[in-house]
């Protein structure tokens, strides 16, 4: 029996306070790895749901988030498996990932 990915939102946000309950029991960079991972779970479901596109919210901060999050958009795009990807005109702390062409 095929594995089947759970369809993940259009829109994810990748806080840690968005999904962690636990904030406290980790440092720094785990959340950052944390929610690096999130991107990569739900990217992968979009692709294999077929999404057009899927948007990730990284926020502004201090830039690391943002940073880490358009350094993963650059591996899964220089690998073929992303269009593109480019802030969102309204709004320049969320990335809009296209999947397909």
């Amino acid at each position: 029996m095929a594995r089947e990915l759970p369809r993940p939102p259009k829109t994810v946000d990748l806080h840690s306070d968005a999904f962690l309950s636990n904030l406290d029991e980790y440092e720094a960079d785990e959340l950052l790895a944390e929610s690096i991972d999130l991107l990569r779970a739900s990217l992968d479901a979009a692709i294999y749901w077929d999404y057009a596109e899927i948007r990730f919210i990284h926020g502004k901060g201090k830039g690391t988030l943002r940073k880490a999050v358009y350094q993963e958009l650059a591996y899964y795009k220089s690998s073929g498996a992303i269009a593109q990807y480019h802030p969102a005109y309204h709004n320049e702390d969320i990335v809009i990932v296209n999947i397909g062409l």
